[in-house]
Order: structure tokens, then sequence, then C-alpha cells
């Protein structure tokens, strides 16, 4: 049935998938439902596509970055990310709002490279030769280099295997706004003849690595502790059980694990709503953390000599403003309008701010009231729109689902009769 389905039109994938799930006219219509992104241009993006899928686009608010006010751009379906980040960086605003540093923007490629006889002459001939290698890598992609980025290092590695030792050599990238994996697959696959040649091994893989720990991003904020108390508890119980809870997730990787996919809550909202590549980034940042063979929590949480309550992140963070599918998508391109960021330098800046000010909220909300309360109340809202409330009656639906502590489909059904 879905013999050669890549070269039919759109319509006729349509009726095809019609058939095979017995979809009805209106299920059709939802996948007919354009939405901002136009069929046409979808079609070229992705094989046997029939539609496109939205999620809701909203703005974290209250974010201050090195002075700078943000208003920031988050796709994300998950309740209650945009309004703990907007919560969190309004409280961080109050002692000054977060300080971000950038380590710069080199990419990686790798060529593992087999066979290779005698591993100390074959680096030192890698190393006689960088010049003209680099020069080679460079030749396959003019246009970076007259940009004023390109090729800048080579990097010799030993990587042990169960079988063997393989011969690795690393080159660093400058991508510019890019995040530049065409350019840096380009570039390797033009390297491997006189990689080969001066090695006299064979290069079997010539590949990016998503691991980018040369172009990191840090975020860091101090938080004094009379803007941490809550209704029940000091600022410094609160301070004092937020660094616990990072002590937590120290020391045990099943807790680690949570605590740094709530960091990529909002990390992975702004990637998603900037057009970037959120696997990259995902892959990049769980392998950075993990870098000295114990996977750790992303970011860290301490008390400085006046008791304030100090958090830090850095994460790799090869983020784009151009390429990929950024400038075809109308939504990307109206992010960086609406939050004003001038370069990939800065997005990468505001993107590990937004995870350490999610990473605040949640464990703030961990320790004092528990992370139930506000997720539940977007939740209860979610559920009622599953159960079929439209308007005014969403809100009634989730308030009596929130009272009497039942917030599933079968309670909200219930109600949504109760109320007929």
């Amino acid at each position: 049935m879905f013999e050669g389905y890549y070269k039919k039109s759109r319509s006729e994938r349509l009726q095809i998938l019609r058939d095979y799930a017995d979809l009805t006219d209106a299920e059709l219509a939802i996948l007919d439902d354009e939405g901002a992104l136009p069929f046409e241009t979808a079609n070229h993006m992705v094989e046997n596509m029939i539609s496109t899928f939205q999620v809701p686009l909203g703005l974290g608010l209250n974010m201050v970055v090195n002075g700078k006010k943000y208003a920031v751009p988050m796709a994300t379906e998950e309740p209650s990310v945009i309004a703990a980040m907007s919560s969190a960086s309004k409280l961080i605003a109050q002692s000054g709002g977060l300080k971000a540093t950038s380590s710069g923007r080199l990419m990686v490629g790798q060529l593992a490279v087999y066979g290779v006889l005698n591993f100390e002459t074959a680096k030192q001939t890698i190393t006689e030769h960088q010049t003209f290698l680099l020069d080679v890598a460079n030749a396959a992609y003019p246009s970076l280099l007259k940009r004023g980025g390109g090729a800048r290092e080579l990097i010799v590695r030993e990587v042990e295997t169960t079988e063997e030792t393989i011969f690795v050599v690393h080159l660093h990238v400058e991508t510019l706004e890019a995040m530049g994996a065409n350019m840096i697959n380009t570039m390797v696959e033009a390297l491997c003849p006189d990689i080969e040649r001066l090695t006299g091994g064979t290069a079997e893989m010539k590949i990016l690595s998503n691991l980018t720990d040369q172009a990191t991003a840090t975020a860091t904020c101090t938080i004094p502790v009379n803007l941490l108390f809550t209704k029940n508890r000091s600022g410094e119980e609160v301070r004092d059980r937020i660094v616990r809870a990072f002590a937590f997730s120290d020391a045990d990787i099943y807790r680690a694990a949570t605590h740094n996919k709530g960091i990529m809550n909002g990390i992975d909202a702004v990637l998603l709503a900037f057009g970037n590549d959120v696997r990259s980034i995902e892959a990049s940042a769980h392998a950075y953390t993990a870098k000295d063979g114990r996977y750790r929590p992303m970011s860290r949480w301490s008390v400085n000599a006046r008791g304030d309550l100090v958090g830090e992140l850095t994460l790799p963070m090869p983020v784009a403003t151009v390429g990929g599918s950024i400038a075809i998508s109308p939504l990307a391109t109206l992010a960086k309008k609406i939050a004003k960021i001038e370069n990939a330098e800065e997005l990468a800046m505001l993107a590990v701010s937004v995870g350490l000010a999610q990473n605040l909220a949640a464990l703030k909300a961990l320790v004092t009231e528990g992370i139930q309360r506000g997720h539940m109340t977007l939740q209860a809202k979610s559920t009622a729109i599953s159960a079929g409330a439209t308007g005014e009656k969403i809100e009634r639906v989730a308030e009596r689902m929130l009272e009497t502590g039942q917030i599933n489909l079968s309670e909200a059904k219930k109600i949504m009769k109760e109320e007929r």
C-alpha cells in the first residue's frame, strides 16, 4: 500500500493513509491544518510528509541576563514549564539577574583511523603537516573561511576498544552562526585521503561529534536568603534544602536523571522555538555531564561566604541562528526577533540561563510545597480540554478537579456531564 509513497503528492499520501488507518473526514481535517509552516515548505524538509505538528509557543518572562531583559519564546507541551521559568526568573532578577559567559564556538569533527602501525610516528606526522591539513579542510568549505570562520586545529587521540586501539583525529572548526554539521562532515571527508596517506591507516568513519566541549556556555546566579522564604519556611531553610537536593542528585544517578531532565525542559523549549537541533544538544549536554565517567547533575548549588544561594550551570551549547531549517521556519525567524538575539553566542548564553532558572524553580518547588501543586493546576486544564471542555468551561472543570484532588479524564468527563 505504501510502495513509492515518497513519490506521491501530499493529497495522494493522505488518501492512502485514509484507507490504511480508516480515518474519518474530521481526522483528515486535522492533518489538513497547515499552521505557520507551509505544507509546500514542509514537503521539502522531510520524506513522506503528511502534515505539520504543533506545540504551544509561549513567552518566558522576567529573564535578565548580563543586564539585558528578555522575553523568551519557548515551545513546549509540558504544563508549568513556562510558568516556572518566569517565576524563577523574577526571583533571580530581584538579585541582579543571571550572569552568563561563553567559551567560544569550536565544533568537532572526527576521523577514526584503523590499522595505524606506529601511533607516535603518525601523531608527529599529523602535527608536522597541520597547516597543510587545515588548508585542505578550509578549501572544502571556502565560504566559511571568507566569513571569518573555518578549521582551526587538529588534535590526535588514542581510543581503546575491547579489540584494538583507534587513531582518532579531531578537527576543530569555528562555524560562526551555524551549528555546522554539514560543514564539518564535508571537511573531515575532504581530509580523509591525506590523513590515510600520512598515517598509513584507513579512515573508516568521518563525521562530526555531538559532544561540543569547545562550545560551552555558563550561567550563574546569586540569591540572598531573604528572597527565598515561603509562607512556611525561612529563607535559610529553603536555601539549605535546595543545596541538599543538589547533593542528592550528585550522589544518585536516578535523581540526577530527573534533575537534568528538568533543566532540559527549559533549554529544549528554547531550542525548539528557535528551530535548533534539540536532539544534538540533548546528546551533547548528557555526554558532557558524564565526561569524567560518572553521570552527574548538570547544575551545581552551593552557599557562599555571605550565606547566599549560588547556582551555576555549564553546558555545551552549539546553537545556531542560521542554517538547517532555521531560515525556512517562520516561527524560528520570528523567535529571534522577539528575543532580540544578536548572534548564536548570545542565544547559547540565553538558553543555558533559562536552564538554570528552570532548575531553581523545580528545586524550590520540590523542597517546599512539592512539585505537583503548580504542575497540576495546568495539568487540570489540559485534562479538561481532553474531555471536551471549551471556553470558560475549561477553567470551571479544572477548578472542580483541583477541589476534589481527582485530576483524570474520567473525573473531567463526570464534571462535564454534571455541568450540562
